[in-house]
């Protein structure tokens, strides 16, 4: 049997952001994942893989290499692959293109807990930060929210600007305070160590959905935006010990482990509690979603051969 490579452009073709997102809540019916992820170094490049299983959907290692002087004689810095195996008998399914897997699960990520916990009637979506992820985040809330107007604010107004030119309809803010006020979802996916959010800037009913920050020394939401808000995150497992922006204020008794109302494992739980309230999700990002993505993805190539 042939192993199918599934390369990004092919790939991305057959996709769909809302249907991902259903994979991602199916998934969480199952057994909660066993998740480990492995570092080997040799200065200044990096070997990173994260596997993942799931009892009744199977396995996947996520690999990438990680250059950083690869720019420099024009061959990409960041390169991987997703080797997905059968859980019936631990044979090779599929080879997935990295890039494609880690744009939709880290942005169909986001884009569930959104359905879920913000406002039904949401008409304005400010994305802050317009790298890697920033075109994804515009191609997958305009499909969950088509009725909402996508505003972007980034440090350097040029990258913003850039961004905006290829997604008609997208403007631009110049200010972020007031922009964060006037959003009814606020999306954040920038490589700040420092809080941006303040939580004095938040209103009542807003959405605060949180990618950025990945180490423990990480943070994009102050203290105040976590005390305002109703708390989520993706993964206990991969958020709670790991990722600053919840660590931190634990650690401090900002907030308590009580004030982490859910993760996707009681999706039941994702809902909003009143149309007034702030929710803050933190996308955690993990292996387990990696395999969830990954079988969607295959799963939508075999339906389109």
């Amino acid at each position: 049997m042939t192993i199918p490579f599934i390369p990004f452009a092919e790939g991305e073709a057959q996709l769909d952001w809302l249907a991902l997102t259903d994979a991602l809540a199916r998934g969480h019916d199952l057994p909660r994942a066993e998740i480990g992820d492995t570092f080997l170094y040799r200065d200044p490049d990096t070997l990173l893989s994260r596997s993942a299983w799931i009892d009744g959907m199977g396995l996947a290692v996520k690999t990438a290499t990680i250059f950083p002087e690869n720019p420099a004689g024009g061959t990409p810095m960041v390169n991987g692959s997703v080797s997905l195996y059968s859980d019936r008998d631990g044979t090779l399914s599929a080879l997935i293109d990295f890039h494609l897997v880690t744009k939709w699960k880290t942005v169909g990520d986001s884009l569930l807990a959104a359905r879920r916990l913000a406002r039904a009637d949401s008409k304005s979506i400010l994305i802050v930060g317009t790298g890697t992820v920033g075109g994804g985040l515009c191609e997958a809330f305009a499909a969950g929210f088509p009725d909402a107007r996508i505003t972007l604010w980034n440090r350097t107004r040029a990258k913003a600007d850039a961004l905006a030119s290829t997604h008609p309809g997208v403007t631009v803010a110049d200010d972020l305070e007031t922009a964060v006020r006037a959003a009814d979802i606020v999306i954040t996916a920038t490589m700040s160590s420092s809080p941006i959010i303040r939580g004095e800037w938040l209103q009542p009913g807003q959405h605060l959905n949180l990618i950025g920050a990945y180490r423990p020394d990480m943070r994009e939401a102050d203290d105040d935006a976590l005390r305002r808000s109703r708390l989520f995150v993706d993964s206990f497992d991969t958020t709670i010990g790991h990722i600053g922006e919840i660590q931190i204020p634990l650690d401090n008794g900002v907030i308590t482990r009580d004030d982490l109302v859910a993760d996707y494992y009681d999706l039941a739980a994702f809902a909003r509690g009143a149309d007034d309230e702030i929710t803050l999700f933190k996308n955690g990002g993990g292996a387990h979603l990696d395999l969830m993505t990954s079988r969607y993805i295959l799963d939508r190539w075999r339906a389109n051969r």
